[in-house]
């Protein structure tokens, strides 16, 4: 194996991801899936933000990339779920590792609600919202999943 392909299967860290309309947040695992770790955020745009995912999934070990799906909250795809439906398929075309979508309803909501009880207000909360979702979004996907 090259030390520039990922790992395939089961095994290595998760990388979750939130998607967001300027930022991506981003949060790993730790290799036997326990714990879920605030990574930090990627700007989106394409190609860059899928070639800083490649990046994140080589340099961290990964075996699985989860999407956030904001699907509505009765369940049915809106817009955003569309949208996280896309960047998921894009990443398949990307990476050589599994990419799953993971219902996140509520986790920004849930984000928040840490956010305030920890008093990190203003710009602060603002910069790290995103990376605390996606970090609400892989410890849900871990504890189901485990």
């Amino acid at each position: 194996m090259s030390e520039d392909v990922e790992p395939a299967g089961p095994g290595g860290a998760v990388l979750a991801l939130d998607l967001g309309a300027a930022r991506i947040g981003v949060a790993v695992s730790d290799p036997e899936r326990h714990v879920a770790m605030p990574l930090g955020t990627i700007r989106t745009g394409a190609p860059q933000d899928l070639k800083a995912v490649a990046s994140l999934v080589r340099e961290h070990g990964v075996g699985l990339v989860v999407v956030g799906d904001p699907v509505n909250l009765s369940g049915a795809p809106g817009e955003s779920s569309r949208h996280a439906a896309a960047f998921a398929e894009a990443l398949r075309s990307a990476l050589t590792v599994p990419v799953e979508l993971f219902d996140e309803r509520l986790t920004t909501v849930e984000a928040e609600r840490m956010l305030s009880a920890a008093g990190v207000k203003g710009r602060r909360r603002r910069e790290v919202v995103d990376q605390v979702a996606a970090t609400v979004i892989l410890q849900s996907y871990l504890d189901r999943t485990g």
